[in-house]
Formats: structure tokens, C-alpha cells, sequence
């Protein structure tokens, strides 16, 4: 399955269940603050620059081959089939917990297409020499940290490496938001999943479970979100907050398991609903806002 920035909440998903899955949230918002200066500072880092024409073909086939091995991380479409008679729904949870939706491939393309594509406010000031070569940096980062568990440790560093370099010395990791009176909320959202401790994290799989049993229409409530989104310009903004959000999951404690479970859906969706408040209806903010403690945000 491909990810664009309009599906933000699903490459969220994979991401909050990948060892290194905050890794590749970092890079993707690395690049969605990249200013300038912060594009030439990624481009100095990247392992060619002043190498000759032997290194870089090297460097290159050793790129090529980390992705071959990235291939290796699961995927949903080689999940094993349920065998008969074996709880189906329990058994799609499990390939879940250990399986992606989407691949490397698919997330090193919404970096360099969505990312640093043509929305991309510095991406046209910079030339393309520079442009391509902070794509390298923050692609290679978000591969090796994608496929951090079927990596040889010495790869996935390589791969990673010249990122941390860029970002110990200044590059920022951390786009500003700016949603109007929203801002605050979704600030209290994630401050107060970041705060969570194993009795919080029980509440929300509380109000997962009893959302889940009311069978709200959250897949429709979701995609009104994003298609709002995507036709009043905010979809970099949406999808810079469900990248946040993914940090702040990790931070609360949440696991594979409890994502697999529904957690994960329940976070983004009052993600969504924060975000897109002001255009949606009050059928769609209500679903969305439904598996939530009364503690987060309305």
C-alpha cells in the first residue's frame, strides 16, 4: 500500500508498531521543517559530498542493497492466511502487532514526493543538487530506521547516521504548528498522552473497547478528516500532527499490542478531530472523539 501525507494516520500506524518506528517519524518531520539553511546543512552531511566518483558508486550500491534487505521487515501482504477453525479476529490482531501495511519503498517515497515535493515551502529555493541531496540523508535515515530489526547493526548506522550528525548540530527536528484556536488542544492531547501512566494507559484501552462496541463509523469519520484537509490546503498541516502524535504515543508507553488493539486509532482519530474541528460536523467530531477518556480535549 502506498502512503501519501493525505493517509498520514495510517503510515502513523505502522510506525508506532516498528521498533524504530520514532526514528522514521523524526525524519519525516525533519523534513517537513527543513528551512533553507536546513536543506544545505542535511546536503553537507550526506555520505558523497566530497568523495570521488568510485566512493560514490560504492556508497551507492551499498544504498541500494540496505533497501534489498529492508524487504525482509513484515508486511501484511505475506502474512500467513488464518487457519480453519482459529479465532479470526484474534488472529488479525496478532499479524498486526508484528506486520506493516505499507513498506520501505512506500515510506521512502512519501519523504521524497510528499515531504520535499512540490508543496514543500524552501524545497524550489534551494537548487536541486542541494534538494536531492538532503532527500538522500533523511530517505536513507527513515530506511534504516524502518528496517532497524532486519538490519546489520553497522548498516542501519551508516544509514542513519549522517541525519543524527545533522541534527546534533542544529537542524530542526520539530515543525511549528500553527492551528488557531486548536493549538492548544492538540498541545493538551499530546502533553497529556506523553504523562500517561499504566492506569492512564488503561483508561484509553477502556474507552477503546466501549467505542468499539457502539460500532461507530470511524473509517468514514476518518477519511472526511483527511479529504477536509486535503481541499482547504491543511493536509501538511494534519499530517505533521499525526507524525507528532506518533512521538507522544511512544512517550505515553502504548505497545505493539495495545496499538494492534485499537489505541492507536483512538489517538489519531482525536487527532483528526482537533485539526480539522472547524470543518467537520458534529456526526464526524463526535465518532471521532468517542474512544477518548473524558480527560482529553472535546
Amino acid at each position: 500500500m502506498p502512503y501519501s501525507l493525505v493517509s498520514a494516520a495510517t503510515l502513523g500506524f505502522d510506525l508506532v508498531r516498528l521498533p524504530a518506528g520514532r526514528a522514521v517519524a523524526d525524519a519525516l518531520l525533519t523534513g517537513l521543517a527543513a528551512d533553507v539553511p536546513a536543506l544545505e546543512q542535511l546536503a553537507a552531511v550526506h555520505p558523497a559530498a566530497g568523495r570521488d566518483r568510485e566512493q560514490r558508486a560504492a556508497l551507492a550500491v551499498r544504498a541500494r542493497k540496505a533497501r534489498e534487505l529492508a524487504a525482509a521487515v513484515p508486511h501484511l501482504r505475506t502474512a500467513a492466511d488464518v487457519a480453519p477453525g482459529a479465532d479470526r479476529a484474534a488472529a488479525l490482531v496478532a499479524q498486526l502487532e508484528r506486520s506493516t501495511i505499507g513498506d520501505a519503498v512506500a515510506v521512502e517515497r512519501v519523504l521524497r514526493e510528499d515531504v520535499l515535493g512540490p508543496e514543500h515551502p524552501a524545497a524550489a529555493l534551494v537548487d536541486e543538487a542541494v534538494r536531492d541531496a538532503a532527500a538522500d540523508v533523511l530517505a536513507d535515515a527513515a530506511v534504516g530506521a524502518w528496517a532497524a530489526a532486519v538490519l546489520p547493526p553497522l548498516v542501519r548506522r551508516q544509514l542513519t547516521g549522517p541525519l543524527l550528525l545533522a541534527t546534533s548540530t542544529g537542524v530542526p527536528t520539530t515543525p511549528v504548528l500553527d492551528l488557531g484556536p486548536a493549538t492548544g488542544k492538540l498541545a493538551e492531547l499530546l502533553t497529556g498522552l506523553r504523562s500517561l501512566d499504566a492506569v492512564g494507559r488503561a483508561r484509553w484501552m477502556a474507552a477503546v473497547d466501549a467505542s468499539r462496541a457502539e460500532r461507530r463509523p470511524w473509517a468514514a469519520a476518518m477519511h472526511e478528516a483527511s479529504w477536509a484537509a486535503h481541499v482547504s490546503g491543511r493536509t501538511r498541516t494534519l499530517a505533521t500532527a499525526q507524525l507528532l502524535a506518533v512521538r507522544a504515543f511512544l512517550d505515553a508507553g502504548f505497545d505493539a499490542p495495545a496499538a494492534a488493539a485499537g489505541a492507536w486509532n483512538a489517538v489519531a482519530g482525536c487527532v483528526q478531530a482537533i485539526v480539522m474541528a472547524d470543518l467537520l460536523g458534529s456526526d464526524a467530531l463526535a465518532v471521532l472523539f468517542s474512544p477518548r477518556p473524558g480527560a482529553v480535549p472535546r
